[in-house]
């Protein structure tokens, strides 16, 4: 299964990942940077009902980005640190494999965190897996990964994806930016701490456009 496919990856005490929320009516109570309440879960890509998530990444842009964040919001920034070594299921990486493409769990995987909506329900029962293997949470690929690595979707050679090409993976890899999700109320638990609390202020926002084919 996937858990034993993908490897561990450990995030050390010393890391530091941020989490961004919004519009909140007591944005210096830490608790507020938990994962969220029982009666919103569901509503996101990994959690569901009785199984809280944390997300957060190493990215502060991409954190602003997925939280729609907008002139009109009040935001805020939680630089979090573990307490002790994380034990994640690292999705983002490459497997090595002898199969075709239509049989590659790699891509599976890599198309899976690609999609829309219509993917979270999938995603929640590997999250679900991943929580009864032991593990503290998963590294998994940004939906937004082309956006902010300005890479191209899919990106193919000779007909095939890039990503089963020893010698391009590391080329592959670099247009992946990782997220965190955290089981459970890591906060509450103590898995990690809040280093700072800070206001996010958007000074500028810049785009890279081209125009393209209308489809019908």
């Amino acid at each position: 299964g996937i858990s034993t496919e993908y490897p561990i990856k450990e995030i050390p005490e010393e890391s530091i990942f941020y989490r961004i929320r919004k519009n909140l009516s007591s944005p210096e109570s830490e608790e507020q940077y938990d994962s969220a309440p029982d009666s919103c879960l569901g509503q996101n890509r990994l959690d569901s009902t009785g199984l809280p998530i944390l997300y957060a990444s190493q990215n502060l842009e991409l954190c602003v980005h997925e939280c729609r964040v907008t002139m009109a919001d009040n935001t805020y920034v939680a630089t979090l640190q573990p307490t002790r070594s994380l034990k994640f299921l690292d999705l983002t990486h490459i497997l090595h494999e002898n199969v075709g493409e239509f049989e590659s769990l790699d891509i599976a995987i890599h198309m899976l965190f690609s999609a829309p909506e219509h993917s979270y329900d999938i995603c929640r029962e590997i999250a679900k897996a991943a929580h009864i293997h032991g593990y503290d949470g998963l590294i998994y690929p940004s939906y937004f990964s082309t956006l902010g690595t300005g890479s191209t979707p899919f990106p193919t050679l000779l007909g095939f994806s890039i990503r089963q090409f020893e010698e391009l993976k590391d080329y592959a890899r670099a247009q992946v930016i990782e997220n965190i999700a955290i089981f459970g109320r890591p906060l509450r638990d103590g898995k990690i701490i809040v280093r700072s609390i800070n206001r996010v202020v958007l000074n500028k926002v810049e785009y890279d456009l081209r125009f393209g084919p209308v489809q019908i």
